[in-house]
């Protein structure tokens, strides 16, 4: 009976805070409304796109656009309030120093979730468009660019190096669980640089060098991971050690 009474707590407890997100994402959209027009309007007068016009194909690419913007704009707003109310959800099974130093994690996620996406957006997305560009001019083929596919690309890049980039952060989050170890993510390296290596062929080209620009910075990132790894497994071998003796007293 108070099994069932505490899994009814839990669920009370985040139908709560998912609610809480969703009036925050609304709020957010609001905002994405008065910003999605100039945003889109930057995206597509990029330096790399100087020349280059854009073509709607069909009557609703301007509409699919406009709402993606908005629900783009949206979530990253938002991502802070999602990540803090995950914590809070989690927290009370988390010790006092791991709650305080756990909650630090939000805004160094928000950090390098934007730092991903710039990433990707001044680096790795302008190689790619010159890359394809010069590629069609020798072969002979006039480009012409759908605002639809162009977009979709956008996206499909530079969010995936946004999560991307949360690697370190959430590894060592995991660790602190016990759920992953350094020894863990060295011993299955080869195997994390070969899903790396396919997720950069499935993001760029098929050209060595745009799979070596998308490749190192993941294969850093999980280097990182693995050090950083190291840390929060010290504080999860220390906070079992500590959570033992207070077992042993309280035995006593």
């Amino acid at each position: 009976m108070q099994e069932k009474k505490e899994i009814i707590e839990h669920v009370q407890e985040l139908r709560k805070r998912v609610l809480f997100v969703t009036y925050f994402f609304v709020a957010a959209l609001l905002i994405g409304f008065y910003f999605a027009k100039p945003l889109v309007h930057y995206l597509q007068n990029a330096p790399w796109l100087e020349m280059t016009e854009m073509h709607a194909f069909n009557v609703t690419d301007p509409l699919r656009i406009y709402l993606t913007m908005i629900v783009i704009i949206a979530f990253i707003l938002v991502l802070p309030v999602i990540l803090y109310q995950f914590w809070a959800f989690v927290s009370p099974g988390l010790y006092e120093k791991e709650r305080q130093v756990t909650l630090i994690y939000i805004p160094i996620a928000f950090i390098l979730m934007i730092i991903g996406m710039v990433f990707s957006y001044f680096i790795v997305v302008p190689y790619i468009v010159k890359f394809t560009f010069s590629l069609s001019v020798e072969m002979g083929i006039v480009t012409t660019i759908g605002i639809n596919d162009y977009f979709g690309f956008l996206v499909r890049t530079v969010l995936p190096f946004g999560i991307i980039f949360q690697m370190p952060i959430l590894v060592l989050f995991m660790t602190q669980l016990g759920i992953i170890t350094p020894m863990f993510l060295k011993k299955n390296r080869k195997y994390a640089y070969f899903i790396l290596f396919v997720l950069a062929a499935i993001i760029a080209p098929p050209d060595v060098m745009t799979h070596f620009l998308l490749t190192l910075p993941m294969i850093l990132l999980y280097e990182i991971s693995i050090t950083v790894s190291k840390v929060g497994y010290r504080r999860y071998l220390k906070a079992e050690e500590q959570a033992l003796k207070e077992t042993l007293k309280g035995d006593e």
